[in-house]
């Protein structure tokens, strides 16, 4: 009998040492998650199927909600936040190349999102991931942009001619300098807010149109900004991405590749949970554009993007990247044939 208790004694202490070396090796470190909704909102709730998966890389992840992406840019760098996700566009600010994915018009499906976004989360791509002292840890769907308009007859919005839309007001976000050029290309007058105030500004009717994922259309009510005449204009302006930015010489030097491999195998998840959002859009309120619009909007999105290259926002290998995927699914676009290429 005493032979037994010792071995179950030496069984059970032997469990308690992995048990503890493993809490050692997990090292804990702060994820700042941006989330309109806060922690009850889906892109936390997304974060935290990631801070599981982490646990497998040795990091114990603590997850801090933030309403305010600018806010938890501003913490990770200064180094308030180890790590920290929030949009594409706030992601420009670290990494250069990433941050041009939400680039206006350049992904028009899924697809060609999941082609970049499976291209660039290959080890061979790494060094590009990396913008000391950051790196690009992940990039997640967050959902084809729209735009919400409150007038049906905005549908040719893009078609007229520059400085013929001085009475539509559109809002644009504060730390998207895409939004303000794409916005003085049209001659319109723009109203510059946060995310959550250009949805309040866009309720109230203080704008014409607004843009963003399906997620919003509920979450924000947009259907009172919408009132009786407007609707959402299915083309998307952008596919919006999550991107998880981390502080390099905090993490294990493995870290950042198993986060893209895994953000990569939650590309199908994300897209469906988006597409779940388009489908609770009441099928009248989407409105459809001629294929002649659809030039248009081609074409403005791409002066927009090539305007943005030169000034140096939007990084110009990025681009040639998502042209050639687009090329790839639609050769007989103009710009695939242009001599004025992305």
């Amino acid at each position: 009998m005493k032979r037994r208790i010792d071995y179950f004694s030496r069984v059970l202490l032997f469990a308690l040492l992995i048990s503890s070396n493993f809490v050692v090796l997990a090292d804990k470190k702060n994820l700042c998650v941006f989330d309109l909704l806060g922690a009850n909102g889906p892109i936390y709730a997304q974060m935290k199927d990631y801070q599981i998966a982490a646990l497998d890389w040795g990091v114990e992840l603590q997850l801090k909600p933030y309403i305010s992406e600018v806010q938890a840019a501003k913490d990770l760098s200064t180094g308030l936040c180890d790590a920290a996700s929030f949009t594409g566009i706030q992601a420009r600010h670290f990494n250069y190349f990433t941050g041009t994915l939400d680039a206006m018009g350049a992904l028009p499906s899924y697809t060609h999102l999941k082609t970049i976004i499976s291209t660039i989360s290959t080890p061979r791509a790494a060094p590009l991931m990396i913008h000391e002292p950051y790196e690009v840890a992940g990039i997640i769907p967050m959902g084809a942009a729209y735009l919400f308009v409150n007038d049906r007859s905005l549908l040719r919005l893009y078609a007229d001619a520059q400085g013929s839309h001085s009475d539509i007001r559109i809002a644009v976000m504060d730390n998207d300098p895409a939004q303000t050029e794409l916005v003085s290309l049209l001659g319109t007058p723009s109203l510059s807010s946060s995310i959550a105030e250009m949805y309040t500004k866009f309720n109230t009717g203080q704008v014409d149109v607004s843009y963003g994922p399906a997620v919003v259309y509920q979450a924000m009510e947009l259907h009172k900004g919408l009132q009786e005449n407007g609707g959402v204009i299915r083309f998307p302006v952008a596919q919006l991405s999550l991107q998880i930015i981390i502080r390099r010489a905090a993490f294990p030097h493995t870290f950042g590749q198993k986060s893209r491999e895994y953000a990569l195998s939650q590309f199908d998840k994300a897209v469906l949970l988006a597409q779940g959002y388009e489908d609770r859009i009441p099928a009248q309120r989407w409105l459809s554009i001629s294929a002649d619009n659809k030039e248009r909007y081609h074409d403005i999105y791409r002066k927009t993007r090539i305007s943005l290259r030169d000034k140096g926002v939007y990084d110009a290998r990025m681009l040639r990247v998502m042209r050639l995927a687009r090329c790839q699914q639609d050769p007989q676009l103009a710009e695939c044939s242009a001599k004025n290429r992305e």
